[in-house]
C-alpha cells in the first residue's frame, strides 16, 4: 500500500497531521509519533507531547497523575495500560470525573488507535500511554 508505515507488525496509513500529533506505529514497548520513537510512558495531545510521563508502570499510577490532566481541559483521557487491560481504582481518577472529563481505559494498542481516531475528528483528547 503506498504511503503506509510498517513497524513490528502494526501498519498505519500515513496520517493527516493537520489535526496535530498522531501515532504512526507502536510495539509493546514504544510508539512512533511524527517519526520520533518514544519508549517510556507518554502523554500525547494534538498540540503537545509530554515525554517520560511519571508513572513507569500501571502499579505506580497515582491520583496526582490524573489530577494533572484537569488543567489541560480535555474532553476525554484515553488510558493505555499496556498489553493487558487493567482498571485503576476509581479514586485515582476522581479529579477527572469531578471535572466532567471522561476516561476510557484500554490496552495501549487500543488506546493508540482510539487516540488517532478521536484526534482526526478534532476532539480534545489526551492519550496517556503506559508500556510493559
Amino acid at each position: 500500500m503506498p504511503g503506509a508505515a510498517i513497524f513490528a507488525g502494526m501498519k498505519f496509513s500515513v496520517a493527516d497531521q493537520s489535526n496535530g500529533n498522531t501515532i504512526h506505529a507502536y510495539t509493546d514497548n514504544s510508539v512512533v509519533v511524527n517519526g520520533i520513537t518514544f519508549s517510556k510512558s507518554l502523554v500525547i495531545m494534538a498540540d503537545r507531547i509530554i515525554p517520560d510521563w511519571r508513572p513507569d508502570s500501571f502499579q505506580s499510577l497515582s491520583e496526582e497523575d490524573f489530577a494533572a490532566f484537569v488543567e489541560l481541559c480535555p474532553d476525554l483521557v484515553v488510558l493505555g495500560t499496556g498489553q493487558r487491560q487493567q482498571f485503576p481504582d476509581p479514586r485515582l481518577y476522581r479529579a477527572l470525573i469531578d471535572a466532567g472529563i471522561g476516561i476510557e481505559i484500554m490496552t495501549t494498542p487500543a488506546a493508540c488507535r482510539t487516540y488517532n481516531i478521536l484526534t482526526s475528528e478534532g476532539r480534545k483528547v489526551i492519550g496517556a500511554l503506559l508500556f510493559n
